[in-house]
């Protein structure tokens, strides 16, 4: 392998000497920039805030300030071009050549983060809180690698979306009733990653419950962590809902990767608004024990990342069963998402086209790329299908759900035990804890769905689900149907399907917009094979103007 000369070695490894001054986050007078908020044509961009009223970032940095005293910009440009959009295999050969070292690449992300979150001008208020410990974890890392980690997440820094338990930080689904909640044990996939030696950078902001408790409010607000904005339009642009802090987060190449969760649109919605890849895996192949629910039939965990060979590295570092949760028991298997990614090819496969999706000129173009590298394509009419009591299902299974969470797996101080005991809370103070409303946590209070409809709405919502794309998948002998974004999660939802969702391209205006291949349930590893085909056909993701 080639060496760099050893000058330019020197350099690279170099970490200034010379003390940096201090950065201060500091608050801001946000008055006319929500007046002129108003005139987002968005209704639920027309913000009430932005900044949060509970979270300071300089409490956050403070067990850091020490270590970034002595990094100075020089390191952080030196470093920049092996760690800003390189894949994991990429970054893991730089760290095996010497030129990083999972020190560096924390202090390097750390650093960024600090560098525009304390601009309030470019702030994205996608980190809601950070490992105190990330560090000395690194440092550990570095004294241990293993010989070979080329398709490993070991020694990387990841951030985890703010409702999944972690030891030694707050899970607070971004709600003032979760602020204490900072005593807790991990989550199972947590446990996993930090097996693969993964390491914890924090926790990312997100829609405050995941996006189930204002009606009609922010995507990407909570409380605890403000307004989450997209950095390809700061303000423009929604982030999508609910992993909002995660998909922001690595667009802006805040981390390695992030984890988000879906119930339904949660991890397709921010990824393909902030062009990067999200995979909803099946219902059943990741654990969600030790995560805030909305739904234990729909929510599933899921990987958020730059590309799709880093997706694939992701899920299989999170896989395994969980006896705690019955959706994975027998599910045991460790599948090499890797092993056939680089030999994937889009000829021969047969792809849904979903017809009145054609007017949109990117998908048009993207349906004839596949097509030019021999994909088979049908142009297919879905089934008109209900989807009558979809948010029956969710208030039910809410309701109890989150108690189970509240009592089973919050910190001992956490003493609320039920929905209503949240609105109650929040009642007394709403303009900080609820200004949008908490209509939808007053709808799971008022829903009195007796047991048995509610066991006849999720088997009727299944079956449609299914028959939504089982209908044309049959008939034409499909290997994936092709969305746009999240249009389709809802069906996906209901009929446990996993979903990619990858960057192809932007719109005049520079949103992002994404193709999202649909297959059956547990079918991930041909999802992530021809998603990587078709990225190596389409690599269109760039990083946001303003986040270089």
């Amino acid at each position: 392998m080639k060496k760099l000369p050893v000058i330019v070695s020197f350099l690279l490894l170099f970490i200034s000497c010379k003390k940096e001054v201090p950065v201060v986050f500091n608050s801001y007078d946000e008055t006319q920039e929500i007046v002129e908020q108003q005139n987002h044509d968005i209704k639920r961009m027309q913000f009430k805030l932005i900044q949060s009223n509970y979270l300071d970032l300089n409490e956050v940095f403070k067990p850091f300030e020490e270590d970034l005293a002595y990094f100075s910009e020089k390191d952080y440009y030196n470093l920049a071009p092996y760690i800003i959009e390189q894949d994991i295999p990429s970054i893991q050969e730089s760290v095996a050549r010497g030129i990083l070292s999972y020190e560096k690449i924390v202090l390097f992300y750390l650093y960024r983060i600090r560098k525009f979150e304390s601009n309030n001008q470019l702030a994205l208020h996608s980190i809601i809180s950070l490992n105190p410990t990330v560090i000395e974890e690194a440092r550990k890392k570095d004294k241990n690698r293993p010989y070979d980690t080329s398709y490993s997440l070991y020694g990387l820094p990841i951030l985890l979306k703010d409702n999944i338990n972690t030891k030694g930080m707050p899970t607070t689904a971004g709600a003032f009733a979760l602020k204490e909640n900072k005593n807790t044990d991990d989550a199972f996939i947590v446990q996993k990653l930090k097996e693969s030696g993964a390491l914890i950078l924090g926790k990312a902001n997100l829609s405050e419950w995941a996006y189930y408790f204002c009606s009609g409010c922010p995507v990407g607000y909570s409380a605890i962590g403000g307004q989450t904005l997209n950095p390809y339009g700061r303000k423009i642009f929604e982030t999508g809902g609910s992993s909002s802090g995660s998909g922001v987060s690595v667009a802006a190449n805040y981390a390695v990767a992030a984890v988000g969760t879906e119930t339904s649109g949660s991890i397709l919605s921010p990824s393909s608004k902030n062009s990067v890849v999200g995979l909803k895996p099946t219902v059943g192949l990741l654990s969600r024990t030790g995560i805030i629910p909305i739904s234990s039939t729909l929510d599933t965990p899921g990987p958020m990342t730059k590309n799709v060979i880093d997706n694939a590295i992701f899920l299989a570092a999170m896989e395994g069963e969980d006896i705690n949760d019955n959706v994975t028991k027998g599910n045991d298997k460790k599948i090499n998402y890797i092993e056939n990614l680089i030999k994937a090819t889009l000829k021969g496969k047969r792809f849904g086209v979903i017809k009145e999706l054609l007017a949109d000129s990117i998908y048009l173009n993207t349906v004839n790329v596949i097509k030019r590298a021999g994909g088979v394509m049908i142009e297919i009419d879905p089934p008109q299908v209900p989807l009558n009591g979809f948010l029956t299902l969710l208030n039910i299974d809410m309701k109890n759900d989150l108690p189970l969470y509240l009592t089973k797996y919050t910190d001992k101080k956490i003493t609320y035990a039920s929905v209503q005991d949240i609105i109650d809370l929040n009642l007394q103070d709403t303009l900080k804890r609820a200004p949008y409303g908490q209509q939808l946590f007053e709808g799971i209070v008022a829903d009195t769905t007796s047991n048995k409809s509610f066991e006849h709405i999720k088997q009727q919502l299944h079956k449609q689900g299914v028959a939504y794309f089982q209908t044309p998948m049959k008939k034409h002998n499909l290997d994936v149907i092709l969305s746009i974004n999240n249009y389709h999660a809802g069906y996906a939802a209901v009929a446990k399907y996993p979903c990619l969702t990858i960057p192809m391209g932007y719109q005049k205006s520079g949103e992002p917009i994404s193709l999202t291949l649909i297959a059956p349930s547990f079918q991930e590893q041909k999802l992530l094979e021809l998603g990587y085909a078709f990225e190596q056909l389409n690599k269109v993701r760039k990083l946001p103007k303003n986040y270089q």
